[in-house]
């Protein structure tokens, strides 16, 4: 039986092209057949790679087939590959071409470690949350379903203008307010657009929501910490001289007219990563935050743990 790889990347970057002619011969002495998403037709004949089409058209191959997806790029490109592996149990990995990368499991100086493990199956698999994503609008018949991997953000749609919403939670109303955005996110979001507007850092492993209003002219609109099983509701209030708009992981965009209301609660469903890394999420925030732990007092580390060299243990010796 063949093994299916599916490779992600963004093909307008150097850097990834760079990747890709180096990752398909290595996977293909590895023993994978390769494809390819989202990548010109011209490009997929100079790599004698297959294409991927999601919508299933031209292709024989399901998402299903695949044994892993690879992604080479940042967290916007992950993103990418979560789109196309929604609804299935295959794994994602990511190699990091981007900035910070909090997403991706190795470094692009590591590739062809990487890419030796993911053929030997040595890697763990994690599955991450989602959001599930409900919106009622008025005027329309049938709901909008999305989700989440990241976070799903209610915002307004003029520039100059605040948008009126209000926040219920386990059904009961907590507070209504004028503002610039109100962001939902997951655990594995909270480092991305929420922690950007002041939300708090949340542990992988914590199954929570976290629910952060931006800009919010209110005297209570601090981030709210919310359990899997409590339902989230962000109203768009008919008295709101605006529309809203909302917009799920920076990718999928729905218009929300004065009077809509946005469901999210915690999906039954998650995304599975495959993990290379042995590090703890702690190591990893220092390290791709790359926060001050070494004493500003008297120069010397506040805990046995965070060494100087506790970036280079987690960017480079974690990988066997």
């Amino acid at each position: 039986m063949s093994r299916n790889v599916l490779l992600v990347t963004h093909s307008g970057r150097h850097e990834a092209i760079s990747a890709l002619h180096a990752a398909v011969p290595a996977l293909k002495g590895l023993g994978f057949v390769v494809y390819a998403a989202d990548l010109p037709e011209p490009l997929c004949g100079e790599l004698g790679i297959e294409m991927f089409n999601a919508s299933g058209h031209g292709t024989r191959i399901r998402i299903e087939d695949f044994e892993i997806v690879i992604v080479l790029g940042g967290d916007g490109t992950i993103l990418r590959a979560a789109e196309l592996v929604f609804g299935s149990d295959v794994p994602v990995v990511g190699i990091n071409l981007g900035h910070v990368g909090f997403l991706a499991e190795s470094e692009r100086d590591d590739l062809d470690a990487a890419l030796r493990r993911i053929a030997a199956r040595d890697y763990e698999v994690e599955e991450r949350r989602i959001l599930q994503v409900t919106v009622y609008r008025p005027g329309f018949a049938e709901p909008v379903r999305d989700w989440a991997l990241n976070e799903a953000a209610v915002e307004k749609s003029e520039a100059a203008r605040m948008i009126e919403v209000a926040i219920w939670v386990d059904d009961r109303p907590v507070s209504s307010f004028g503002c610039d955005a109100v962001i939902t996110a997951t655990a594995t979001g909270s480092t991305a657009h929420a922690f950007s507007a002041g939300g708090p850092v949340v542990w992988p492993d914590v199954a929570a929501k976290v629910v952060v209003p931006v800009a919010a002219h209110a005297l209570f609109a601090r981030p709210l910490v919310v359990g899997p099983g409590s339902n989230v509701f962000i109203d768009v209030l008919p008295v709101s001289a605006i529309a809203g708009v909302l917009i799920t992981d920076g990718r999928r965009q729905t218009a929300l007219p004065p009077g809509s209301r946005v469901e999210l609660l915690t999906s039954p469903n998650p995304i599975v990563f495959a993990r290379l890394n042995t590090s703890t999420f702690t190591d990893r925030l220092v390290s791709k935050f790359r926060l001050p732990v070494v004493g500003f007092r008297d120069g010397s580390p506040r805990d046995p743990m965070a060494s100087a060299d506790l970036h280079a243990r987690v960017d480079g010796s974690e990988q066997r």
